[in-house]
């Protein structure tokens, strides 16, 4: 994989991706669904009920994060929004805790995503 040399990027024609977990995955997915320059994200643990038809129209490349045992998000509602994304690709992280429990590795997993789908 190469790295794009700072010379070769110009503002706005690099590929951009967005990670929001929460909150940030309540402001994520409208912008997502109407921001053409995004090209990957990162999203988990929200209610699919405000969300759904807009991750309906989302198709880039999505990893999902989801506790299994939330206590705020039901296993249902949050793989009802999973289930919601258009994305021909998108991986489902469940893990065990609770809704403030997500784990740490999660984020250098978000990264690994990211390089994939941002940096080849």
């Amino acid at each position: 994989m190469r790295k794009p040399q700072r010379s070769q990027l110009r503002a706005g024609t690099a590929p951009a991706g967005t990670l929001g977990i929460d909150m940030g995955t309540a402001m994520g997915v409208p912008l997502v669904a109407i921001e053409p320059r995004i090209t990957a994200a990162v999203f988990g643990q929200h209610w699919p009920d405000v969300l759904a038809e807009k991750a309906k129209q989302i198709t880039i490349p999505i990893e999902f994060d989801l506790q299994w045992d939330d206590e705020h998000i039901s296993r249902e509602e949050g793989l009802a929004l999973f289930d919601a994304f258009a994305s021909r690709e998108k991986s489902l992280h469940a893990n065990s805790g609770k809704h403030k429990d997500l784990p740490r590795f999660e984020a250098d997993s978000a990264v690994r995503f990211f390089a994939r789908h941002l940096l080849s």
